[in-house]
């Protein structure tokens, strides 16, 4: 029975900042978006329960903005923790591969 060669992946530790880079840009643009229709939707609805004209830039700067702010930074910590933990769990499996070799 031949031996079989198990293709392991290099660690590149530095492509983490890139990978949180990129999560945190698509989950707080996509925060910003669910917030602002949500504070759209209230406003209008707010402005017809009271009978007055909508000011949407209330939706924009007191809503969206702070609610993906929020999100930002909530998914920038824990992305950069993540995958901090995910390549130190995969240096140590290769280490332990490594080894058993």
């Amino acid at each position: 029975m031949a031996a079989q060669a198990a293709h392991v992946r290099k660690l590149r530790w530095y492509l983490i900042p890139l990978r949180v880079l990129l999560v945190t840009i698509l989950l707080t643009l996509i925060g910003f978006a669910v917030s602002l229709l949500l504070g759209i939707l209230g406003i209008v609805i707010g402005a017809k329960l009271r009978g007055h004209v909508p000011n949407m830039t209330l939706a924009y700067r007191e809503i969206a903005l702070p609610s993906a702010l929020a999100v930002g930074s909530l998914v920038l910590i824990s992305s950069l923790f993540l995958e901090i933990r995910h390549y130190r769990e995969a240096k140590a499996l290769a280490g332990i591969e490594k080894a058993s070799r």
